[in-house]
């Protein structure tokens, strides 16, 4: 194995695993984000309130580390299209981690102000419509390569699935898009790109 696939295909396990991790993080009180009552939520994060912090914590390094592993898995592309899109997928999901990763921080700091969505929406909605042109971007330079048209459609898919769901309600549930760069990273690795 080449020195460029090596990269790409640890690159690609990075951002697989830095999704497990947002995963594990995003879910030590589930019923918080389906609970339509405040003071139900409000109870529900002070019992849990010792794994919620940890969970906001490994959502916040899943979410930092996986636009990392993408920047990588760009670098390692061979010159195209291909390299450009995952760049600018990179660049997309880099530029939207902060702002989750801000609202991950109140969320852990202010418990009550989550409970009662008192937190501003422009954020996550930015965050989240970085995450869509990701997407876009990731099916973009799947599609430019043999052999991972079924991964750039899923992805792709997804995508405009997301784009709908952010126009129609203004939210969206962010696993939707930790699985689909997945799915992305995973046809990265398991191919050999040329």
């Amino acid at each position: 194995m080449d020195p460029r696939e090596r990269s790409r295909r640890k690159a690609a396990v990075v951002a697989i695993a830095g999704g497990v991790v947002w995963g594990i993080g995003i879910s030590p009180v589930p019923s918080v984000y389906t609970e339509p009552d405040a003071e139900r939520r409000l109870e529900l994060l002070s019992a849990g309130r010792r794994s919620w912090t940890v969970g906001e914590h490994l959502a916040a390094a899943g979410t930092a580390a996986v636009p990392a592993a993408f920047a990588r898995l760009a670098q390692s592309l061979p010159q195209g299209r291909a390299k450009t899109l995952a760049a600018v997928a990179a660049g997309a999901l880099t530029a939207g981690a902060p702002f989750f990763v801000w609202e991950l921080a109140v969320r852990t700091a202010d418990i009550e102000r989550f409970a009662y969505r008192r937190i501003s929406a422009w954020p996550f909605a930015t965050y989240a419509w970085l995450h869509v042109a990701a997407l876009a971007s990731l099916a973009g330079a799947l599609a430019t390569l043999p052999g991972h048209g079924t991964a750039a459609a899923a992805v792709g898919l997804v995508g405009l699935v997301s784009a709908g769901a952010l126009v129609k309600t203004g939210d969206m549930v962010p696993a939707v898009f930790y699985l689909a760069e997945q799915v992305a990273a995973a046809s990265f690795a398991r191919r050999t790109v040329r």
